[in-house]
């Protein structure tokens, strides 16, 4: 059995079936799974389900900063009653196949929920066992990670009460979803040492997976001369492959010039990690992967409609769209889904494009942000007029704090924007 809810405002309503059918099917109540079936409702669709377990809605973006002690967790979450479209049926259970042949959706309780066309936005999997020794490792007192909302207010406590020794803070080689949040929480953290005295006797080291700092430039001008206002000991390619407890010792792989691959150990007193990051389990080598060796749903990247399966769009995490994997992102692909979608729907050739526009918040002090805009060929893509968002800014900050929240809460999850 599984839950089926429709809000329609207030209190909402609960029925229970076996099994269902539903015009336009959503697989996922994250950013991208809300804000298309919002926009399907705005655009007049009546017959939406929607697929989503959790019973909460998470403003994940914030995490780095209650990470960094300035924002409170509670401001990030909703109950998912309180997000989910008026009309739209929530079907609270976790997909487990897609059956793109035969149309439907299997959920973990037995039932199934048949479809005429089916948008995929589950999001994307962290795979905390992955590092060995990290799932014990976090639950100690000097590691932590803001992808998670306990974690990041455990963050918090660690940055306040850090005194001096060795800051370790990693990325990895997986894809992750806001792939600047290990140095946002960095940055903000080394600038909250230096105000109170404590970074002078401090080693602050990024162990970063990648070659370099950041992938486009000029913001990687930008970002180099912060890395040396705090002076941060960047190690590139150090990749996190183990971290032990008892020792506080993290285990890197280091690659070199020559490819080659050896072990380095770094002893640590604080430890901020980023787990590796996959496709959900139920994706992976499953019929909408394709040829995608990672198991993401495979897309045509413009439209974002599957190649084989022309009743099937993806966006968001899951997808295997190459950019980087942000809320902006997927701001930017749900009107591409929702026209080429409808389009399909009436019988026509989905001609919406989507050019692969991200944006990544990078916020460098605890009241200075970056905000880098880039598109599919790895080009800067400036969206605000008359300003010069290549420079550290008290109002990009601002905007990072207050107007984004605001524009997610309601605009994007609300299908205006």
């Amino acid at each position: 059995m599984h839950d089926t809810q429709t809000w329609t405002g207030g209190a909402p309503a609960v029925t229970r079936g076996r099994s269902g059918r539903h015009r336009i099917l959503i697989i996922g109540g994250g950013t991208a799974g809300i804000t298309v079936a919002a926009r399907l409702r705005r655009a007049g669709e009546q017959d939406i389900g929607l697929v989503e377990p959790a019973d909460q809605h998470f403003y994940q973006p914030l995490w780095t900063l209650v990470g960094a002690g300035i924002a409170d967790a509670q401001e990030s979450v909703r109950p998912m009653a309180n997000v989910m479209p008026a009309g739209v049926q929530w079907i609270r259970g976790r997909a487990v196949v897609i059956d793109p042949e035969a149309r439907y959706v299997a959920l973990a309780d037995g039932s199934r929920v048949e479809y005429d066309f089916l948008i995929v936005a589950p999001g994307i999997q962290i795979d905390w066992g992955a590092i060995p020794g990290l799932a014990e490792a976090l639950r100690t007192d000097h590691v932590a990670s803001v992808y998670d909302i306990g974690h990041a207010r455990r963050m918090a406590h660690m940055v306040g009460r850090f005194r001096g020794g060795t800051a370790l803070f990693t990325s990895t080689s997986t894809p992750v979803k806001c792939g600047g949040a290990p140095q946002k929480i960095m940055y903000v953290s080394s600038d909250t040492w230096r105000r109170k005295g404590v970074l002078k006797d401090a080693h602050v080291i990024f162990g970063n997976a990648g070659k370099v700092i950041f992938g486009v430039q000029p913001f990687r001008d930008v970002l180099t001369g912060v890395v040396a206002r705090y002076g941060i000991d960047v190690r590139h390619r150090h990749d996190l492959i183990e971290v032990r407890s008892e020792t506080r010792e993290a285990v890197f792989e280091r690659t070199g010039e020559d490819e080659s691959t050896d072990r380095v150990t770094i002893r640590y007193d604080l430890l901020h990690v980023t787990p590796r990051m996959s496709a959900p389990d139920f994706l992976k080598n499953g019929p909408l992967a394709g040829d995608d060796p990672l198991g993401w749903v495979a897309i045509d990247k413009h439209t974002m409609q599957h190649p084989r399966y022309p009743d099937i769009f993806a966006l968001g995490d899951a997808s295997n769209a190459p950019t980087a994997r942000t809320g902006a992102a997927i701001r930017k692909q749900a009107p591409v889904v929702v026209d080429n979608l409808r389009a399909v729907m009436a019988g026509r050739e989905p001609t919406a494009q989507y050019d692969g526009y991200s944006s990544c918040p990078l916020v460098t002090a605890r009241n200075r942000m970056l905000l880098a805009e880039f598109d599919y060929d790895q080009k800067p893509a400036p969206s605000i007029p008359l300003l010069n968002t290549f420079k550290e800014r008290y109002s990009m900050y601002l905007l990072k704090r207050y107007g984004l929240p605001l524009l997610y809460w309601h605009g994007m999850l609300k299908g205006r924007a």
